[in-house]
């Protein structure tokens, strides 16, 4: 019997009943996939649980969704991470959507993904999709003005990620984006992962003149609860807009109507605390 423990702290870990069937060693990560009863199969990057087939659509439909509808007409998207191509399906239910790029710097993710998720990776190779195997951080350098969407699907803030997280780096996220372009990222769970949630949340306040954290449930990251970040110098993400009556026209699991009108009322407490305090 073999068994994985994420540790999600020094003193709480997640652990799954495993088959094992692949262990790679990229340039960059250690790269774990199996499979778990309850879960299905689970990609794991350096220890940390990224995806699993069984809830996966809670954190990419969260991810993407918003921002989409939140924006008039995005046409091109960027998603910076997001290798196994979890948020790229998401963004190509949009009908308004001519061009999707993703920047992952590890190829041995899309590769595994795509061989062993295909109901997450599927859409990779669509004709809209231009995939590029370079590090989002010096990738931005080369593009000013030019997205209507970029979405930050990246690991956790440690190793080749932990350059995302920085304000520097969101500077030049507003840069690539369109005057009345909109960001998002992944800044993880406020609730076991306090630290780096408010870092991130500080970071990005640092860049863009407006902002908002909305939460979600992803039973097998820290906690169950996730947050996201929300920003543009041009639209202010906390006004009530109709985006909900877009996804009438959009096939979900997760986000619904409510969900969306809710988004950034419907946030606990404790969480606007910490984001006050930064």
């Amino acid at each position: 019997m073999i068994w994985f423990t994420e540790y999600q702290t020094e003193n709480v870990g997640l652990t799954l009943k495993v088959r094992q069937l692949k262990n790679v060693h990229s340039k960059y990560q250690n790269i774990y996939l199996f499979e778990n009863q309850d879960f299905g199969k689970v990609l794991v990057l350096d220890g940390a649980i990224q995806t699993t087939e069984k809830d996966e659509f809670m954190y990419h439909e969260m991810l993407v969704h918003p921002a989409l509808v939140k924006h008039k007409n995005p046409e091109k998207v960027l998603v910076i991470g997001g290798g196994d191509g979890g948020s790229v399906r998401e963004i190509l239910k949009h009908p308004s959507i001519k061009q999707v790029d993703l920047c992952e710097i590890d190829e041995e993710v899309i590769l595994i993904s795509e061989k062993n998720l295909p109901n997450i990776s599927g859409k990779l190779r669509d004709d809209k999709v231009k995939i590029y195997i370079e590090d989002g951080n010096e990738f931005l350098n080369e593009r000013k003005n030019y997205y209507d969407v970029i979405i930050m699907d990246s690991s956790d803030p440690i190793g080749p990620a932990e350059v995302l997280f920085k304000s520097s780096f969101y500077d030049k996220v507003k840069e690539a984006l369109k005057e009345d372009g909109i960001m998002v990222a992944q800044t993880e769970s406020p609730f076991l992962q306090e630290k780096f949630f408010k870092n991130a949340v500080k970071e990005i306040k640092k860049s863009f003149k407006y902002f908002g954290v909305y939460t979600g449930f992803v039973p097998s990251y820290p906690a169950g609860m996730w947050s996201y970040t929300m920003a543009s110098d041009n639209i202010n993400i906390l006004e009530d807009d109709e985006g909900y009556k877009k996804l009438k026209n959009i096939k979900t699991k997760y986000i619904n109507e409510d969900i969306y009108k809710s988004l950034f009322k419907a946030v606990p407490q404790f969480i606007k605390d910490m984001i006050e305090e930064q």
